[in-house]
């Protein structure tokens, strides 16, 4: 797939996945499958992996993929579910119904269940990587509109250095997250994913940090979008490895090593 092919596909999930937020149904499930996600999966794992869940971080929607993902990993044939290591020492299914079962965030069928077997995570973790990241831009996308739009003392906040600031590390995290998942997707080794989906998860915290403050009392209400980016990043922090974890699994590996091993070229 070319360029321009892969731009129309963008510009057509965009639509499709805007649209079906917009209408108040943000499980698109449904209009993946109908998009073909699971032959995009077979035929250009990295572009899609990376394109879907972006897209689905930027647009508020979600969908049961990352079992696809990881399913595809472990030689196993995609559309089911499998249980996925949670941090905290344990396990949850994903399901792939509109029922959702999380306490964190009342929008996601996720249910806790026994442990299950192991299984390749470094492409779960890439991808999950890639939708924290789309959700760090969503909640910027919206604070930095707030502070275009929002009025004090005669001028708009955005002008305030406090508030720029703000803004500015969100995006530095942001960027850095972004790049490191590109790294790691040229890479493709264990460490280099788990280093990814880390320095994503930092940084859609981050994000969250910095978009509620600059917000103020607004994002904390049910009115506005920041509160469902806000639970969504913290329950995608936590699977497959929260970023706090993951980052101290780095460290034992470096330490095993004696070394650290070059993960990109600069």
């Amino acid at each position: 797939m070319d360029d321009g092919e892969l731009g129309m596909l963008a510009d057509t999930l965009t639509k499709s996945m805007t649209s079906a937020a917009a209408a108040g149904t943000p499980n698109v499930e449904d209009v993946l499958a109908d998009l073909g996600w699971l032959e995009m999966l077979d035929e250009i794992p990295a572009e899609a992996t990376a394109l879907v869940f972006r897209l689905l971080g930027q647009t508020g929607t979600h969908a049961g993929v990352v079992n696809d993902v990881v399913l595809a990993a472990a030689g196993r044939a995609p559309g089911g579910t499998i249980a996925l290591p949670y941090t905290g020492g344990r396990w949850v299914v994903w399901e792939r119904t509109d029922d959702a079962h999380s306490a964190l965030d009342p929008e996601l069928p996720i249910r806790t269940t026994e442990a299950g077997d192991e299984v390749p995570l470094a492409k779960g973790r890439l991808a999950l990587g890639w939708w924290l990241a789309g959700s760090g831009r969503a909640m910027l996308t919206l604070a930095r509109q707030h502070a275009v739009d929002r009025v004090q003392f005669g001028r708009p906040i955005a002008s305030f250095q406090a508030v720029r600031h703000r803004l500015a590390e969100t995006l530095v995290a942001i960027e850095g997250a972004e790049a490191t998942l590109f790294a790691a997707q040229d890479d493709g080794s264990d460490l280099a994913c788990l280093l990814a989906k880390a320095a994503a998860g930092q940084a859609a915290l981050t994000a969250a940090k910095h978009c509620q403050q600059v917000l103020g009392g607004i994002g904390f209400t049910d009115e506005h979008d920041l509160h469902r980016h806000v639970k969504r990043v913290y329950v995608l922090d936590g699977l497959l490895g929260s970023a706090r974890d993951l980052t101290r699994e780095a460290g034992a590996v470096v330490r095993s090593l004696g070394h650290a091993p070059r993960l990109g070229n600069l």
